[in-house]
């Protein structure tokens, strides 16, 4: 079964030229070919296939790519971002919290409320999405969660090094030991990436190179949370150890930048976070100037930032942190896949994945233009309309 997508005003294909990135095609058509993409061109030039959709003269772009998230939790943390609101500081250790609801919640429980943000993603264009453990912080636990997410996606991240549990407060490097033996040896066989949060109140530069390095050697490719709460030489790490990205970034120094732009790590901005811990953003315009990848990614969680939706990240993003539209657009969802490792999403181009969003305006400009307003119309997602 083949379905040809035409009458597309502005196409959104990812595939770079010198003088637009985004590879902006204008009275366009796509055709699909089971999960894939069969062919890319101009609508005057499209060929025949066994079904037709019109996209009405409305813009089309690849489905977002969300490279980091934190969707298998229990509870909530309302009433810290109440308190926050009216004052208090973020801190890490807010994470104990969700972990004790976390660990009290049924596997089904869990379950139902991952598949719920889930469809909160996909409604809101977004295909693909990386799931981090990290609120279990035990054997059993910490297992269970990064089962559950390997049940729906294959971008699944161990996170065990999310902050120091309770019971290991006095014992920081004995909890290290438990991370990089019983809990790796469990939670490897369901995870992609290891990841660790390289921070003042989580762990330090040392302790997150053990855990890292243990990862690797099981297999597990790198990421690393660091500069959320102040500048750190957790970036300088992510560099040396080759991770695919470091997220958050908030607080980095021109050392960071320049070490970022001069390797393969995509730095992930996490607009969010910002948005609920009044942090200051970014400064987007900076890292792109230096050449710095970047990448969007709502971080879904509970404490820091519990929003799904990419066109609001994009929005911010605009708005606050010095991207243009065409950048942010590309940033959730090329600059996703690249903080992935993936060739196959994010773009749309023969061979790739058949994940489309068709927007219910004439440019992808309006997804900033119109914030807060549901633009996404139809999402395609290998290749089957489900939204």
């Amino acid at each position: 079964m083949t379905t040809l997508i035409r009458n597309i005003g502005e196409l959104t294909t990812n595939v770079a030229s010198a003088e637009d990135p985004c590879g902006t095609l204008r009275d366009a058509a796509v055709l699909i070919d089971g999960g894939r993409i069969a062919w890319v061109g101009a609508a005057a030039d499209a060929p025949v296939a066994d079904e037709s959709v019109d996209a009405g003269g409305a813009a089309v772009i690849p489905g977002f790519v969300d490279s980091h998230s934190h969707l298998v939790f229990g509870g909530d943390r309302a009433a810290e971002f109440e308190a926050r609101m009216a004052g208090q500081k973020y801190a890490a250790g807010g994470i104990r919290s969700t972990v004790a609801a976390t660990r009290a919640a049924s596997d089904d429980e869990l379950r139902a409320r991952l598949r719920g943000f889930l469809d909160e993603m996909l409604a809101q264009g977004t295909t693909t999405v990386e799931i981090k453990s990290g609120y279990g912080l035990s054997v059993v636990d910490e297992e269970r969660l990064v089962r559950l997410a390997a049940e729906v996606t294959p971008e699944v991240t161990f996170l065990g090094a999310h902050v120091v549990p309770a019971e290991y407060a006095d014992r920081p490097d004995d909890y290290v030991d438990l991370v990089t033996g019983p809990m790796l040896d469990a939670c490897a066989p369901h995870s992609r990436w290891i990841d660790v949060f390289c921070e003042s109140g989580a762990f330090t530069v040392p302790q997150s190179r053990r855990v890292l390095e243990a990862g690797s050697a099981r297999g597990l490719a790198p990421r690393v949370h660091a500069s959320q709460l102040g500048p750190g030489e957790g970036v300088q790490l992510a560099v040396e150890l080759g991770a695919a990205s470091i997220d958050h970034g908030t607080y980095l120094t021109d050392g960071d930048i320049a070490a970022l732009a001069a390797s393969d790590t995509v730095l992930t901005l996490l607009p969010g976070v910002e948005f609920s811990t009044r942090q200051p953003y970014p400064d987007a315009r900076r890292l792109i100037d230096a050449g710095v990848t970047v990448a969007l990614a709502c971080d879904t969680n509970p404490g820091s930032s519990f929003t799904s939706s990419m066109p609001f990240c994009i929005a911010i993003a605009v708005r606050d942190m010095g991207m243009t539209p065409a950048e942010a657009v590309w940033a959730a969802t090329a600059g996703g896949a690249r903080a992935l490792r993936r060739d196959d999403v994010g773009l749309i181009a023969p061979g790739s994945r058949a994940d489309l969003v068709l927007l219910g305006a004439p440019t992808r400009i309006h997804l900033a233009y119109r914030p807060g307003v549901p633009l996404v119309r139809t999402v395609w997602k290998d290749g089957v309309a489900v939204v």
